[in-house]
């Protein structure tokens, strides 16, 4: 049998396994945050996103247990996206499905904020450089102190890999669904734990 013939000018099409995953900076802004009204709080979130180009997403801080997760998950969306395997339109929610390890976008949810005096971390990234966000270079700055001006204490601007975390142990097992045995049998603690919860819904896909 003979092999059809190639044009020579063609070029073959890209792997997108091939393609370097794209990597977006990460800042994260960690404060208390009065939400009298989530929906006006998540439109102040839009607001500075779109003034500055960045994806804004809050998670509550009780469940964030290291500035690994959050930039992980942000890294793994960005991939998602670029090789159109994302699940949500949206890049922040794409984000906060990976943070979450599950792909249900409403029980996902349960890890954003909710209306009360709360201490958040809200993740800004710039998907300028990520494929198929049709987005231009964030200004991760101008975002950071937009979010800040949003908190109601003194917040502290930190770069992702300085995160002082105070999780919630118990909500976190409960939200991951951890058990003793499983902890028992790793040799990592609960971090750990959860940063694989986030890497195995890439490969579960």
């Amino acid at each position: 049998m003979t092999e059809p013939a190639v044009d020579a000018d063609e070029e073959p099409a890209p792997d997108p396994d091939s393609e370097p995953a794209p990597d977006p900076a990460v800042r994260l802004v960690r404060g208390t945050f009065a939400i009298d009204d989530l929906d006006a709080f998540l439109a102040d979130l839009d607001g500075v996103a779109e003034e500055t180009g960045a994806v804004v997403q809050a998670f509550d801080a009780g469940l964030v247990v290291s500035a690994t997760q959050l930039r992980e998950a942000a890294r793994l969306a960005a991939r998602a996206i670029a090789r159109g395997e994302a699940v949500a339109r949206d890049p922040g929610v794409e984000i906060l499905l990976y943070a979450a390890g599950r792909r249900q976008i409403d029980r996902a949810l349960e890890l954003g904020v909710s209306e009360g005096e709360r201490a958040a971390v809200v993740l800004v990234a710039d998907y300028g450089e990520v494929p198929g966000t049709d987005r231009q270079p964030a200004d991760l700055d101008g975002a950071v102190e937009g979010v800040a001006e949003l908190a109601s204490d003194s917040t502290a601007t930190i770069d992702a890999d300085d995160l002082e975390t105070a999780f919630d142990e118990d909500r976190v097992r409960e939200f991951y669904g951890v058990t003793d045995r499983e902890l028992a049998a790793t040799t990592g603690d609960l971090t750990d734990v959860v940063r694989e919860r986030v890497a195995l819904l890439d490969v579960e896909k």
